[in-house]
């Protein structure tokens, strides 16, 4: 009877679903790791599920790796994140950075490269990073990402339930025997 259990709490913690529950980022414009002759007037990336308006942030780096090309705010329409860009510069790689909030409130971030093939009219302009200070909306961001990247990892806590579980078994078998049974 032991054994029936077992196998059975088993089957049903190794064969369930792993949750989806973020969002993920279906396609943008430019297309990750594509060549363009053209500058684009702005960058769309297209998500799974709506997004949070909290939280937001999309960058575009030029081929340097520090100057900044994004031209305002990101805007947020249902699904779409995007941002307007300033005329770019120099033929090479873009870097296009952004971090999100999904709709059940957990952060997402992620980063892809297009290639301009032919220089734009523009210079680049380095903007400094600055550190978000302690109480502001960017800190409690930086915090909640930080937060949920550092966890424990998902297989630790289903093999903590599974232990639970069989515990529980044999503690109810056994109470179910009687006293003075082996």
């Amino acid at each position: 009877m032991l054994g029936a259990v077992t196998l059975g709490i088993l089957t049903l913690v190794l064969t369930a679903p792993a949750a989806s529950a973020h969002s993920v980022l279906e396609s943008s414009t430019p297309a990750k790791d594509s060549s363009i002759a053209t500058a684009p007037a702005e960058v769309v990336l297209q998500f799974n599920e709506a997004l949070d308006t909290g939280f937001t942030e999309l960058s575009v780096l030029g081929p340097d790796g520090a100057s900044h090309w994004e031209g305002g705010a990101p805007a947020i329409a249902g699904p779409k994140l995007s941002v307007p860009l300033k005329p770019l510069g120099q033929a090479g790689k873009y870097t296009v950075n952004y971090r999100i909030v999904s709709g059940d409130g957990h952060p997402v971030s992620g980063s892809f490269t297009f290639t301009l093939t032919s220089p734009g009219p523009a210079t680049a302009t380095s903007v400094p990073v600055v550190p978000a200070q302690p109480g502001s909306p960017a800190a409690a961001a930086n915090m909640a990402a930080q937060s949920d990247t550092g966890g424990v990892p998902v297989w630790l806590w289903v093999g903590g339930a599974v232990v639970l579980l069989i515990t529980g078994a044999v503690v109810a078998v056994r109470i179910g025997r009687g006293p003075g049974t082996p």
